[in-house]
């Protein structure tokens, strides 16, 4: 099993290539350069213990600076129904702890295919990552760029297109590179 130096390099390698390198998170680079991302690999492969993970970077966030956080599950949630039900739980568990309008959760899987859409859309790529991971952002701040982003309603769409005139190959190539 890899790292956990290795899975954070893998990732910061696709946040770099892929997110800010396809444009994909026009907000990234800004992160990037502040060095305001928090990497945290979780070994949990169950749902209890991932989503304590999860309320454990929530706590981390509200006591620091850092302004956006991926919790990258090294082990677990393999396959992409697993993860869809952390991320249904994820987002419950939030609203309970009164953190819904604070963070934000956004989610990445190396299968990740979106509802109704074909395995083999070169669009799935723009969630596509290298690791299952839960990624936590400030609200506040995502509303704070977005007053400065012209359309930012037409970004999916401009994801969507990018990949698509990318291609499969493109998109699967640089993914993989990623995890090399």
């Amino acid at each position: 099993m890899d790292s956990t130096e290795e899975i954070i390099r893998q990732t910061r390698k696709w946040v770099n290539d892929v997110v800010a390198g396809c444009n994909f998170c026009p907000f990234v680079a800004r992160e990037i350069r502040q060095n305001s991302i928090h990497y945290q690999v979780e070994e949990a492969v169950d749902l209890p213990n991932s989503l304590q993970s999860l309320l454990n970077e929530c706590k981390r966030m509200d006591t620091t600076g850092i302004e956006t956080v991926l919790l990258i599950f090294s082990k677990g949630f393999k396959k992409f129904d697993d993860y869809l039900e952390l991320l249904a739980l994820a987002e419950k568990l939030l609203k309970k702890e009164k953190y819904e309008g604070v963070y934000q959760l956004a989610s990445f899987h190396p299968n990740y295919v979106f509802a109704g859409a074909p395995p083999d859309d070169p669009a799935n790529y723009t969630n596509r990552s290298v690791y299952p991971m839960l990624h936590l952002l400030r609200e506040d701040t995502i509303e704070q760029a977005l007053k400065h982003y012209p359309h930012p309603e037409k970004i999916p769409d401009r994801n969507i297109a990018f990949a698509r005139n990318k291609g499969i190959d493109y998109m699967k190539s640089l993914l993989e590179n990623c995890a090399r």
